[in-house]
Formats: C-alpha cells, structure tokens, sequence
C-alpha cells in the first residue's frame, strides 16, 4: 500500500504497507518519536521515543495474517475482557479498523480510527455499536482516547481494556501505585481467582503474574527494568491488570511485562449513549 501524500503526510501521518502486507498508520513527531496503529485489530504496535528505544513489544510468536489478533503492543479488548460467552477478550483486536480522521494541534500528530458493527460482530454480538479510537503522539507521551456509542434501539452492556505490553526486563522490573487495591489473583488457579488486597507498595513479577486491580488509582508507575520509568495515567478506566506468563511463554516473557488499563464491570450504555475512556503513557 502507498502512503499517503498531500495533507496527511504534512500532518507526520503515512499509511503504509506493514507485516503480513497490512496496512498500518505511522505517525511521527517532529523531535523523533514516532508511533505505529494497524488498522487491523485497531492495534498500536510500536511507541519510540526520540533515543529510537521502543518502549512496547512485539512477541515473537504474532502473526501479521489478518486472522489473528496481533499479540503485542496495545491490543483492544471488548465488548468482553477475558473469557465469556464469546471468543477470548472479544472481537475489537479481529476487525478492521478505519481512518476516520487525521490532525496535528500543536505538534501533536493523531489519528481516529473507528470501528463498527457488522454481520462478524454480530454472529456474537447482536448490538449496533461505533468505537473511537483516537492515537495522538506527543513529544514525550502517547496518548489514547476509546469512545464506544450504541448506535442500537436497545441498551447494551461491555467490558474492555487495553491490554498493553510493555518492552521490559521481567526480572527486575516493578510497578507502584496499587497498594490497597481490592485484587482478584489469578495465580494458582485462573479459573477460580483467589480475592484479596494488595498491600505492597512495590509490585514485582518472580513468575507466574496475572492479577486483577479492582478500583485502581488514576496514576501507576512501570520501572521496566531497562532505565525507563513509565507513568501511566488512566482517566474512566476503573481497573488495572498485571500479567506476565513466566514459563506458559519460555520464548520471551524474560522480555516483556502487561500493565493494563481495564473496565472489568460491566459498563450499561441507552441508545446513543457514549463512554469515553482516555490512557496517557509517558516517560520521565
């Protein structure tokens, strides 16, 4: 696929042809940092700051076909987190997403991409919905916007999150802000989350990591454990998830941590009612 010419181009946004032949959206600021979006999952892969350090990952095992989630960067989950009564963390990161619009404010290149309903959609789904996605890439930060409307004559409910990976090294990476959490600990027994509350201030990954945060803070830091401390920022995103697959992923776990942001409640939206959901990644 060409990238764009004329007005986009001068916005430091290019379509172009990606792995597998997907199309991704690349956008770049004008101090080096630069961000990828695949319209295919609607799914950020890559975010580097000026240095050219990436501070998502990538696994080595994704595959790039179309057919299969992207596993790696910022991948969409919804209209369900997890496992349900549709396939795991719904069908967002499966679907083609589209260019709705492009701009730069104050040397802040961003796009919107959107996605809605369809025959796929509905064979698991039976709601007519749009989401917004809105990626703006600042000279330090990368920001993002999730905007889901129902468009239908009848209410629905979700849950979503973004299920960020983050570049690290496993081993001495940690995580502050969720002391006093109410948490629902996935490890021994991820059928059968164990409920708790966290009282460390400082969050390690030993091994086996998968943890649900149930009314986290605004605020967390990621130390990944390579010289970058991370903050990350959540405005409506009411908890967080902390995962890491230790020996379930022996080929790169050692490379890579998830924080993410979550809405693990069912969130009820009346026709033509929106939520809104924002994450800003930054480094110090």
């Amino acid at each position: 696929m060409a990238s764009l010419g004329g007005k986009a181009a001068s916005l430091g946004l290019e379509i172009v042809e990606g792995d597998g032949g997907l199309p991704k959206v690349c956008l770049s600021s004008e101090n080096g940092s630069k961000t990828e979006i695949y319209l295919f999952g609607g799914c950020v892969t890559s975010w580097k700051v000026p240095s050219g350090r990436d501070l998502l990952f990538v696994r080595p095992d994704a595959v790039f076909n179309g057919k299969k989630p992207i596993s790696g960067g910022i991948p969409h989950c919804f209209p369900q987190f997890g496992p349900g009564p549709m396939q795991q963390h719904g069908f967002s990161r499966n679907m083609n997403w589209s260019v709705a619009n492009s701009d730069e404010i104050e040397g802040s290149p961003n796009v919107t991409l959107e996605l809605k309903d369809d025959s796929y959609s509905h064979s698991m789904w039976d709601f007519c919905f749009q989401a917004l996605y809105k990626v703006v890439l600042h000279s330090k930060s990368l920001s993002t916007y999730l905007t889901i409307t129902n468009t239908d004559k009848k209410p629905f409910s979700f849950s979503s999150a973004l299920h960020t990976y983050f570049h690290a090294s496993a081993a001495d990476a940690s995580v502050k802000g969720l002391k006093g959490c109410k948490t629902l600990n996935k490890d021994p027994d991820p059928s059968n989350p164990l409920e708790g509350k966290e009282e460390r201030e400082v969050i390690t990954f030993p091994g086996f990591v998968d943890c649900i945060y149930l009314g986290a803070p605004k605020e967390l830091q990621l130390n990944n454990g390579l010289g970058d401390i991370i903050t990350i920022q959540n405005k409506n995103w009411s908890d967080a998830v902390i995962w890491n697959p230790h020996l379930q992923m022996e080929s790169c776990y050692k490379d890579f941590v998830c924080v993410e942001n979550a809405q693990i409640g069912k969130v009820q939206l009346e026709p033509e009612q929106s939520w809104v959901a924002e994450q800003h990644l930054s480094i110090s």
